[in-house]
């Protein structure tokens, strides 16, 4: 195949709007791959099935049927009721997690934490580390006050501005 067959094959593959050509003879292989003018590919939108909502006859007690493939959600042990905890902690104030990542108590499984509940902080005292992308922030408090309650369990996932401990300012 000489120069002037390549150059027409790259004008019919441009002019056609091919977004890839391939020709193979033998030993010899040639791939054109038009990368000029490529034409927007439509986003692929997948929207969640809903399941319908089974009842029973009117005269026996209306009760949804859950398919068996959906997990039923049932609350952690270690969740309070929210009427005790808005009557309670509307007093306190939220240490927030500065970033999304992974927390942790202390700085590795054999030392012990760096706050527990009854502790008393100060400011910019290291209350829990954090690790995002391989890297140990340490976190530190921007109040000053005694621990009340931690709220987010050893090595589990925080998102930005989630609550991680209540302190008691006075």
């Amino acid at each position: 195949m000489n120069f002037n067959e390549i150059q027409e094959l790259i004008r019919l593959v441009s002019k056609h709007k091919l977004s890839e050509f391939i020709l193979r003879d033998g030993e010899f292989r040639l791939v054109i791959r038009n990368q000029s003018n490529p034409e927007p590919i439509a986003p692929v939108v997948v929207a969640p099935v809903q399941q319908p909502m089974v009842t029973l006859a009117p005269s026996a007690p209306a009760t949804p049927v859950v398919p068996a493939s959906t997990p039923v959600s049932q609350p952690a042990a270690s969740e309070v009721p929210a009427a005790s905890t808005s009557e309670d902690s509307s007093r306190y104030i939220a240490i927030k997690s500065p970033m999304v990542g992974t927390f942790y108590r202390s700085a590795s499984p054999e030392k012990p934490p760096f706050v527990k509940v009854g502790d008393t902080v100060d400011l910019g005292q290291h209350v829990c580390i954090i690790e995002a992308m391989k890297l140990f922030n340490e976190i530190e408090s921007d109040i000053k006050g005694k621990i009340v309650k931690v709220l987010v369990e050893d090595a589990s996932p925080v998102e930005y501005e989630q609550a991680l401990f209540l302190v008691d300012p006075a």
